[in-house]
């Protein structure tokens, strides 16, 4: 595959809203040539208020296979798509959508499943431990339910939406019967490991989300921000945390998204 892409190159789109934080392609993009999948990722700035018009007319051009999703299109995506996969339909949200013929959206989401490999690459495992999840957006729903899928044993949920975060305790809790899981507040006493699942810390200077204060030597935390370290990690790091930020999340769910997208890496060479 070349560096560059040609009428040949498969694209994906990269859509959020803003999308100038995206960091994704710088990595992401080194893994497909690696790999030998003639493919591309290229980021779009689609606006919040044309995001239905704006995907349903992708699957036209015929060279873009489909769509990875970042912040704030993840559960909107998924109201829009018409048939979900399985990770999807349990947490209303996607991060991944594939065009099918006659311009069929088909989504899923695989941010949880990913961030819990994620962890348990950089020695931070789940099963069997107290986890609370700041951020009930799309990306924190799939976190919630792909944790308690993993056999955490208390699951609290914190947002800025008190609403938000009751409404997802509920929904886990349908699935999860015997699941202790609940609406928190973001105080991190007393949790094995804290999960930022909200959009603070892309930026310097946002604020965050939780008070590091109530952080102790012995919590892991997963920060899912991935362009920077944020402040919450540096605040970590120093206390001797086990630390990880949201690149080795990406990466993770990386093979499940590229298999969803029917791309493959290509055949090697026999030589001849």
């Amino acid at each position: 595959m070349p560096l560059h892409p040609d009428g040949k190159t498969k694209l994906i789109a990269l859509i959020g809203d803003p999308i100038s934080h995206a960091r994704a392609p710088e990595f992401v993009n080194p893994i497909l040539l690696e790999r030998g999948i003639d493919a591309y990722l290229i980021p779009l700035h689609v606006p919040q208020a044309d995001l239905a018009s704006i995907v349903r007319m992708m699957p036209r051009m015929s060279n873009l296979c489909g769509l990875l999703v970042t912040i704030p299109h993840k559960e909107a995506l998924a109201e829009i798509c018409d048939e979900l996969g399985p990770h999807a339909k349990a947490t209303g949200a996607v991060n991944v959508v594939r065009f099918d013929p006659g311009g069929r959206l088909v989504g899923d989401i695989f941010d949880g499943t990913g961030m819990i490999e994620s962890g348990r690459r950089n020695g931070i495992e789940v099963t069997g431990r107290k986890v609370l999840v700041v951020g009930t957006g799309g990306a924190g729903r799939a976190i919630a339910f792909a944790l308690a899928n993993a056999g955490v044993t208390r699951l609290g949920l914190a947002n800025r939406t008190a609403a938000r975060a009751e409404a997802l305790a509920a929904d886990v809790g349908v699935r999860h019967s015997g699941l202790d899981v609940a609406a928190t507040g973001t105080d991190a006493t007393g949790w094995d490991v804290v999960v930022n699942a909200t959009s603070l810390g892309l930026h310097a200077g946002d604020p965050m989300p939780l008070d590091p204060r109530t952080l102790s030597p012995s919590t892991d935390l997963i920060d899912i921000i991935a362009p920077r370290d944020t402040e919450i990690m540096d605040h970590a790091h120093a206390l001797g945390c086990r630390v990880i930020g949201g690149r080795p999340m990406i990466e993770c769910q990386f093979e499940d998204q590229m298999r969803f997208l029917r791309l493959e890496a290509a055949a090697p060479d026999s030589g001849h």
